[in-house]
């Protein structure tokens, strides 16, 4: 008998699928019960792995055992006259059956419970949300017809509020209607790019590459209120829809719901009651805290241009907290809140300063912005947000395992939704190239946010395409300018040896007298100027507080291998030293900054993580020979 005959009539290929199967309903099972009690990631990766390691053990017991009346023997000691296993195989064909129909029970579950239709940004400076696609808003040649942009309502009163109230209302119209599938919404950042501007619809259309506009007025006198709305098609700007509304301050949240819908009815929308509720839900239907969390968006923005971001931030937090005690289940206030917590570690980590941070607030920051990031998961408002914040969690609290597999989850989503942190945990160890794609949609989301042109550059320097990187960065300083960005585009030109541009880049487009000086220091590096460097390092030692976040890079693009393993040392002896160490390689640009044998802490993040070492260098630097 061949072997593949004997294989089909010891029933071995029958206990490898039943095994299979049950190994996957039980792991099916096991991952919703350890997301239930909030297990570490890892619990589930040992199942997978004893799954895994199970299987080739039952085929062979299958092999050289058999089940007989008098119980399990040998199958070398049994007459094959006497044996029984067709029965047996019977028996096993009804397992097989139970657990398939198991298996599909568990599928229709997990799509009833998790259908990620909807996809709404947790970006912290764009918490507004997204619809859909991100993909280019563009269909055979013509923009796409159900694409618009809500810009922000215009205040036509002055009371201390009024304009928070109108980018409040805006916001909540925006959120509504990202819960529609069929309708493609410019994010936050972008449509209010335009607020305060005074240009025509066609222009602000083709700058957001959308088919329609939304633009309205806001006035507010005592507890009357009066709203005007109108939807414009901007290739004639012909008003398809257009309503007065004179109500009182208690109607607002019923004011807004009606503008939504009326929006969506003259995009062709077919509304049901799912997707009536679905808008009715997204966002905080709160008028006293929607106001309060344009004032924190506010305050966040302008904190994060400040030279001392901790302290900045104070303010910004106090109007969170007011949004999360209202509205306690909305996720955004609690990402934004946790950013002041995370640059306390952050800057304790490296050296910088901590502002006005109380000691208390030093010792407990980790706990704190845990706190928000369980809030962010736990109130997720669609399956690819919440991936976005575990990812984020994953990275801050050091919980690499299961890194490259979130790496990969993130670069196949579709939507707007992103990732704080993607840029730092992907880029530094071999994936850039993996989410140049995701990036790129992203910027097509939002397309005036200068980070999403700085996260496509930068991932595409670091995957080795130093043009792409400065041709994406040259057009983006074009329309999205912003400092952030600038200093990609000088990471670009110095890593094509544009050293001139390079140098004009920083004097016209940096404005921060510290990441000048730092910028200048990469600049001489690359170009093995010693004496150039040394001068620049040493004004830049007088002039600010370096701290490890600064000196690290320098020691390492200057070839001081000593001083980067003891300033590496002492990162990685420090609770957060994991995501500090690695935001240090990543704005190096110069492969491993230190030996990794001088951080072992880090060194057994790189091996949990199967992450390769060293990493890539975008940039090359002569006097760094290791």
């Amino acid at each position: 008998m061949g072997i593949f005959q004997e294989l089909k009539r010891r029933n071995v290929f029958r206990v490898g699928l039943a095994y299979a199967l049950a190994a996957w309903v039980l792991l099916q099972i096991a991952d919703f019960a350890l997301e239930v009690i909030d297990a570490p990631s890892w619990i589930l990766q040992v199942f997978v792995l004893a799954a895994g390691i199970g299987l080739p053990v039952v085929l062979i017991f299958a092999w050289v055992f058999e089940m007989t009346p008098e119980g399990l023997k040998r199958e070398s000691e049994i007459d094959r006259s006497h044996s029984i296993t067709p029965q047996t195989g019977r028996k096993l064909d009804r397992v097989i059956i139970v657990f398939l129909a198991l298996a599909v029970v568990a599928l229709l579950a997990e799509r009833l419970l998790f259908p990620g239709d909807a996809t709404l940004p947790p970006d912290a400076s764009a918490p507004a949300a997204q619809s859909a696609s991100a993909e280019v808003q563009h269909a055979e040649g013509g923009l796409q017809r159900r694409s618009l942009a809500v810009l922000p309502f215009i205040t036509l009163s002055s009371g201390p509020d009024d304009e928070y109230f109108a980018d409040g209302l805006t916001e909540e119209i925006m959120n509504a209607l990202t819960q529609l599938p069929e309708l493609l919404i410019t994010a936050r950042t972008s449509a209010f790019h335009f607020k305060g501007k005074d240009l025509p619809v066609q222009e602000i259309a083709s700058q957001l590459g959308v088919a329609h506009i939304v633009e309205g007025s806001v006035r507010r006198s005592g507890e009357r209120l009066r709203v005007t709305a109108q939807l414009i098609r901007a290739a004639d700007g012909f008003h398809l829809w257009s309503e007065n509304y004179d109500r009182t301050a208690e109607d607002t949240i019923a004011v807004q719901e009606d503008i939504a819908e009326k929006i969506a009815l003259a995009m062709d929308v077919v509304l049901d009651e799912e997707k009536r509720e679905a808008m009715r839900k997204a966002g905080l239907r709160d008028v006293e805290a929607f106001t309060a969390l344009q004032k924190g968006i506010r305050l966040y923005e302008q904190a994060h241009g400040a030279d001392d971001i901790i302290s900045a931030l104070r303010e910004a937090v106090r109007h969170l907290e007011f949004v999360q005690q209202r509205v306690p289940d909305h996720p955004v206030p609690y990402q934004l809140h946790s950013d002041l917590y995370i640059h306390i570690m952050m800057n304790g980590a490296t050296g910088q300063s901590l502002g006005d941070a109380s000691q208390e607030e030093i010792a407990n920051a980790a706990a704190l912005a845990a706190a928000d990031y369980r809030a962010v998961i736990e109130h997720a408002r669609s399956l690819e947000e919440r991936n976005d914040a575990e990812l984020d969690f994953a990275f801050l609290t050091s919980d690499w395992r299961s890194m490259p597999l979130r790496i990969e989850r993130y670069s196949a989503q579709q939507g707007c939704t992103d990732s704080v942190w993607i840029d730092n945990i992907a880029l530094p160890f071999g994936h850039a190239a993996q989410v140049v794609d995701r990036f790129r949609m992203l910027r097509a989301c939002d397309p005036l946010r200068t980070m999403s042109w700085r996260s496509e550059a930068r991932a595409l320097l670091w995957a080795g395409d130093a043009e792409a990187a400065l041709a994406v960065a040259r057009e983006g300083v074009e329309t999205a300018p912003g400092e952030w960005l600038h200093m990609q585009l000088i990471d670009d030109l110095v890593a094509l040896g544009q050293f001139e541009t390079a140098e004009h880049e920083i004097a016209f487009g940096i404005h921060s007298e510290a990441t000048g000086l730092s910028l200048r220091m990469m600049v001489a590096a690359a170009q093995g100027d010693r004496e150039k460097l040394s001068a620049l390092f040493q004004h830049f030692s007088r002039s600010n507080r370096a701290g490890s976040f600064w000196e690290l890079p320098y020691y390492a693009q200057s070839g001081d291998l000593a001083n980067a393993n003891r300033m590496a040392a002492d990162m990685d002896a420090q609770d957060f030293g994991g995501p500090a160490l690695v935001t240090s390689i990543l704005w190096c640009n110069c492969g491993a900054p230190w030996d990794l044998e001088a951080t072992p802490k880090f060194a057994r993040l790189i091996k949990d993580a199967g992450f390769s070492w060293p990493p890539p260098s975008p940039i090359r630097f002569p006097f760094k020979t290791w």
